[in-house]
């Protein structure tokens, strides 16, 4: 079990690289500041690209839920492994950005989380927060789960 759960985070901190590495060629490509605001990025994001980046989270979180569906043995099992996947993914997507290209200065900094249905903004610490204590309890439930 620990294993699975060792893979999938794994899975989950490549995943968070790979999307990082998106959007540092996106910044370049759309000659934005590396250490600009998001929300700055957002305003002058061409709406024509803006659909090209919501169809790329769609795909993410569609790799997420089919990696849980065929990890999982039942639906709470699918739960489980698709919040630790996505908690991992969330987590060092911005270690990898901070990386790359030491973006964000600090956790207070806001960003936009998501764009789907709507640009979703709020400081990073909160995506952070949300991520590590969703590892933290899962943690928590594996360890219970191996000694009951």
């Amino acid at each position: 079990m620990w294993l699975k759960f060792i893979l999938l985070a794994i899975f989950g901190i490549a995943m968070a690289h790979l999307e990082g590495v998106v959007v540092v060629y996106l910044r370049k490509a759309l000659d934005f500041n590396e250490n600009g605001s998001n929300i700055n990025f957002l305003q002058k994001f061409p709406p024509k690209y803006l659909l090209i980046e919501r169809t790329r989270e769609a795909a993410t979180i569609i790799i997420l839920v089919l990696l849980a569906f065929l990890v999982g043995n039942n639906l709470f099992d699918m739960i489980i492994v698709f919040l630790w996947t996505f908690a991992f993914w969330d987590l060092f997507y911005y270690v990898s950005l901070y990386v790359l290209i030491k973006w964000p200065n600090n956790l207070k900094t806001i960003d936009v989380l998501f764009l789907i249905p709507k640009p979703w903004i709020a400081p990073v610490w909160f995506p952070i927060s949300i991520s590590i204590f969703t590892i933290l309890v899962i943690i928590i439930y594996l360890i219970k789960e191996c000694f009951c």
